[in-house]
């Protein structure tokens, strides 16, 4: 495939595609992975100057001063919330005035909204892409009738998206098994974390040898075993950075663990400068998602160099290459530690620093979704 790239100019004319990006909270990102993803899309077709007018849909209950453009991007804002219930309407308000307002490409990130995607193909001749995300039916949070409807909604994606993308190898081979459809497989960029200018960590000492994790505090990122493990040892400390307000799950252990000594949970720290200093000095990653593809927190910590200690599942071996260090269960990560040899951390780092370097830049991910689109 080839970029649409003519002169290295920027056309407005009757050959101009639209594009628009729905899905997400909205650009400058703030929230997740699909904000960067779109962010670092909407960079990527500001610096490339591609002959494509794009527009971000965005949430205005997140975006109250409703800013009409980002770079090159236009915005267009619904006023509803992009997570939790409210997710889905999002989605389908988003889709419909895409129509109405006559892309011709639309990057759906997501399958809250896709149970209207039949409708879209009958009323529309627009493109359809959608990045189905993780297996997202799967994750435990999700109970009987939300369980059912996403996985009906990846269904009705898969279906009727013209072309369908997965960030993971793992999740790919799922969809043809599953559904019998293929998948691009495009992943995410973590380069952008080494941009930022390392920032203090007010009120906060470091420990000594600490290994660390940033994540969403949800059972399927077992920091339950990773939490027991840790407070069966002394030798490493543990700082975790996440919302353990939000739910029970994230209070029970919070009052549990929170007391330790060389456990130290943190609050969601959104600051890449704050997140540039509690990687870079840390002696390894943690990483306990079982669900969700590849996953935007560990792609970002190979591109710190650091050793990477990961939940045993088929997508974080597709991610890490199979080179990083797997558990299953809190003895197999207490093994882990105490078998731990500093020439071989050191090895693997730098084997997922290479991995990040080849695979993880969005300088590569953009190139590949503008090729796709």
């Amino acid at each position: 495939m080839s970029l649409l790239i003519r002169g290295g100019r920027s056309f407005r004319n009757a050959d101009t595609k639209k594009l628009a990006v729905l899905g997400t909270v909205g650009v400058p990102a703030n929230y997740g992975g699909f904000e960067t993803l779109a962010e670092n899309l909407v960079r990527y077709h500001a610096d490339s100057r591609l002959p494509i007018e794009f527009t971000v849909y965005c949430s205005s209950k997140s975006f109250p001063g409703k800013n009409p453009r980002y770079l090159s991007a236009g915005l267009r804002y619904i006023p509803l919330h992009a997570n939790g219930p409210q997710s889905i309407p999002y989605d389908i308000i988003s889709l419909f005035s895409a129509v109405r307002h006559r892309n011709d490409i639309i990057l759906l990130l997501g399958v809250s909204g896709a149970v209207v995607l039949p409708l879209i193909r009958l009323v529309s001749k627009a493109k359809i892409i959608t990045n189905i995300d993780g297996i997202e039916w799967r994750r435990e949070k999700w109970k009987g009738l939300a369980k059912w409807f996403l996985r009906l909604s990846e269904k009705i994606a898969v279906r009727f998206s013209h072309e369908v993308i997965a960030d993971n190898a793992a999740i790919a081979d799922y969809v043809y098994s599953t559904y019998g459809a293929d998948c691009h497989v495009i992943a995410y960029g973590g380069d952008h974390v080494l941009e930022a200018s390392a920032q203090p960590l007010e009120d906060i000492d470091l420990p000594e040898n600490f290994a660390v994790a940033v994540c969403r505090i949800e059972p399927e990122n077992n920091l339950h075993l990773i939490l027991d493990a840790f407070s069966r040892q002394s030798e490493y400390s543990l700082v975790i950075v996440g919302n353990w307000r939000s739910n029970a799950y994230g209070r029970e252990l919070r009052d549990r663990y929170g007391s330790a000594s060389h456990i130290c949970l943190l609050d969601p720290i959104y600051d890449l400068g704050k997140l540039k200093t509690l990687r870079s000095q840390a002696a390894f990653y943690v990483h306990g998602h079982s669900a969700g593809g590849t996953n935007p927190s560990l792609v970002e910590a190979m591109h710190f160099g650091l050793p990477i200690l990961a939940y045993d599942c088929d997508f974080n071996r597709a991610t890490t290459e199979d080179r990083a260090r797997y558990f299953a269960d809190s003895d197999q990560l207490l093994s882990l530690m105490r078998e731990a040899d500093p020439a071989e951390m050191e090895r693997i780092g730098k084997e997922m620093l290479e991995i990040a370097r080849r695979r993880y830049t969005w300088e590569a991910v953009g190139k590949e979704y503008f090729d796709l689109m």
